[in-house]
């Protein structure tokens, strides 16, 4: 008799809503464990990198386009956040809602510049709008203030008390955009849009072919993303008070990806499994020097040979975003038994 494989995937949209609440107490609680402030630190840039999973997801999990660039709206909502409150006097609430706005924008523009590309065109598009963004904030001296970057950014505030890391302010602020992110992806995913983008991307003609105007659909997943990015750009300004062109680095935009693909394409509950991981283990084996990222790239390894489709991703979702060859033979039958 063939023993069942255990399928974590399944079991977690079996009890979603227990672990969900489970989840939400143990993170409500840590800036009462008394923990120290870099901890409580990272756990913010846990919630920044989520929510930058869960944006980029919208492009590269529900409509298959890989995207090498996303540091780029990143960028924009965290210069539009730092501007809004270092030269305007606006408060974090207002600058968030500038960030999604302006980033919503950017989002746009990306689209339209990638709206009849695909593959490694679109690819390549994407990471020349990544450098044009870089090279913007790096020679705009004027606004972005240059490599320099901007310095001084003020501390949010509510109702006239101070909100930081150390008296949990801005854990609290962060956990609430991650659930509000949530929340919203849900609900669009749910959405006859949300079901039209995965349309588009298990296939683009045949969606056509049903009268889905693909193109539209393409441009609105690009926008949702920009905006998602620039609440998080937004709110990683306030955090750290400084920003500069380095920040939003190539690198950025592929550990975003890495993070989308390790979690699991085109799963909200793997945006942030796979942004946690990501954030957290470097952390722990930052004692190692450089020698961390060996074992770093040694366990991402093993994991796309053993589960390509991600922790809690679904091997469907990877067949249309991975590259040919990533899923294991087993994985490839399956395939076969689901065409069948």
């Amino acid at each position: 008799m063939k023993q069942k494989r255990f399928d974590l995937a399944g079991f977690a949209g079996r009890y979603k809503l227990p672990l969900l609440l489970v989840l939400l107490a143990a993170l409500a609680a840590v800036p009462f464990l008394g923990l120290s402030s870099y901890v409580v630190r990272v756990f913010c840039m846990v919630f920044t990198y989520s929510i930058l999973t869960i944006s980029l997801n919208f492009v590269t999990g529900y409509l298959g386009a890989t995207s090498m660039g996303h540091a780029s709206l990143y960028c924009v909502g965290a210069y539009v956040g730092a501007l809004a409150a270092t030269r305007a006097g606006c408060n974090i609430w207002v600058s968030l809602v500038l960030a999604v706005l302006v980033g919503c924008l950017a989002g746009g523009l990306l689209g339209v510049c990638t709206i009849k590309l695909s593959g490694s065109y679109m690819t390549v598009t994407t990471l020349a709008f990544a450098q044009v963004v870089t090279m913007v904030a790096k020679n705009w001296t004027s606004v972005t203030n240059g490599t320099l970057g901007i310095k001084d950014i003020p501390k949010a505030r509510l109702l006239g008390a101070e909100l930081t890391v150390r008296n949990g302010g801005m854990y609290f602020v962060g956990l609430g955009l991650l659930i509000l992110c949530l929340l919203f992806s849900s609900m669009v995913i749910r959405s006859k849009y949300g079901r039209a983008f995965i349309a588009v991307r298990d296939d683009e003609l045949g969606a056509r072919m049903m009268g889905l105007k693909t193109r539209n659909y393409r441009l609105l997943g690009t926008v949702i993303s920009g905006a998602l990015a620039g609440l998080a750009g937004c709110y990683y300004a306030y955090l750290t008070g400084y920003i500069d062109p380095v920040t939003f680095s190539f690198d950025i935009s592929m550990t975003i990806l890495t993070m989308a693909i390790l979690g699991g394409l085109a799963s909200l509950p793997g945006s942030i499994a796979g942004a946690a991981i990501l954030t957290v283990f470097p952390e722990l084996l930052r004692s190692l020097d450089v020698y961390r990222y060996l074992f770093f790239g040694f366990i991402l390894v093993i994991m796309m040979r053993l589960r390509p489709q991600g922790i809690l991703g679904s091997v469907k979702a990877a067949r249309y975003t991975l590259p040919k060859g990533v899923l294991r033979p087993a994985a490839a039958m399956e395939q076969g038994k689901e065409g069948t």
